[in-house]
């Protein structure tokens, strides 16, 4: 492992602390009012500062967000400036990496290169193949709703490329992410991912800090719980990575089992038991048909991408309407 420690610099892993740090807040568990009134002024706020893209934020989230008590003073709630703060540095956040547009991006890579905006920004197209390609090995998916409602993304480590292309791979996650949190169903604000860690590529230490950090400070109070099994080597030295580099709070959500215990914990989670369990932890759902290796797919349109991300987003909102429907009777 000295290699793989090597390629990252204690000076990057120090700016990496300092600017986690400067976005953590590990608010103690609890929530407390927040008014109509309270709403629609952080709301119109948003939309003045962040029109094109306010409406990501949806409301049960940006309640979720008000109503948490004070780092600074658990005995009451989050002052209101404070909350327009960390809402607006998500906003900023997304515009810095291009998060609004990453959708746009998938649209070109699925045309043909001889289409108007390929011809005209050949540099973006050159970004929209990048992030085909990291898609396309399928190793990055939402499947199915835990019994709360909450999304469920699943990552197949043994898919992971060993010498990733770190802007793509972070913007495929950025997109997945995206996609995700746009189908929750009504009321919910967080989701589950469930990670296969078999056989994982190498460690790319620069990519694990970046994902670190976009989820740090694009996704706060997003990720409900990572659960990871099987427990190897290169999961360990991840971990032991990235831990040090983790609010307390964030930390706690990482579970590391043997897939025999997370069989046990998928069974207790996902909204129909035992039944949602895929093959690969040993259920009876087959995900290799639905999201094969990128091998075994055809292209989607007449572009470079072949994982079906259109056919995903369409089955992660019937399974949340389906959600939806089940709490009604």
């Amino acid at each position: 492992m000295t290699e793989i420690e090597a390629s990252v610099s204690k000076e990057e892993v120090e700016a990496a602390k300092a600017e986690i740090a400067e976005e953590a807040d590990d608010a103690a568990p609890g929530e407390f009012e927040v008014t109509k009134e309270e709403m629609s002024i952080i709301r119109a706020e948003l939309a003045c500062e962040f029109p094109e893209d306010y409406t990501y934020f949806s409301d049960a989230y940006v309640k979720s967000v008000a109503s948490k008590p004070y780092s600074k003073d658990p005995t009451i709630r989050r002052p209101l400036e404070y909350t327009m703060e960390k809402l607006t540095h998500v906003m900023e956040w997304r515009e810095q990496v291009g998060a609004p547009d990453m959708e746009s991006l998938v649209h070109l890579a699925n045309g043909p290169d001889t289409a108007p905006e390929a011809v005209e920004s050949p540099d973006k197209l050159t970004k929209a193949k990048a992030l085909a390609t990291s898609l396309n090995n399928a190793s990055l998916y939402w499947h199915g709703v835990t019994k709360e409602g909450k999304p469920v993304l699943w990552i197949r480590c043994g898919r992971k490329p060993w010498y990733p292309n770190v802007e793509a791979e972070v913007n495929a996650l950025i997109l997945i992410g995206d996609a995700g949190i746009r189908c929750m169903p009504a009321g919910v604000t967080d989701f589950v991912v469930v990670s296969d860690s078999n056989s994982p590529p190498p460690p790319v230490p620069s990519f694990m800090i970046n994902v670190l950090k976009a989820l740090v400070r694009g996704y706060p109070d997003r990720l409900d719980v990572l659960l990871s099994a099987p427990v190897g080597s290169i999961i360990q030295f991840v971990m032991n990575l990235l831990l040090p580099l983790m609010p307390g709070r964030l930390a706690g959500k990482f579970i590391l089992k043997g897939v025999d215990d997370a069989r046990e914990i998928l069974t207790n989670r996902l909204a129909n038991g035992e039944d949602d369990i895929p093959t690969f932890f040993g259920g009876p759902v087959d995900h290799d048909k639905i999201y094969p290796e990128e091998g075994y797919s055809k292209n989607q349109g007449q572009g470079t991408l072949k994982f079906d991300y259109f056919g995903m987003i369409e089955r992660l909102k019937a399974s949340a309407k389906e959600w939806e429907e089940s709490q009604k009777k």
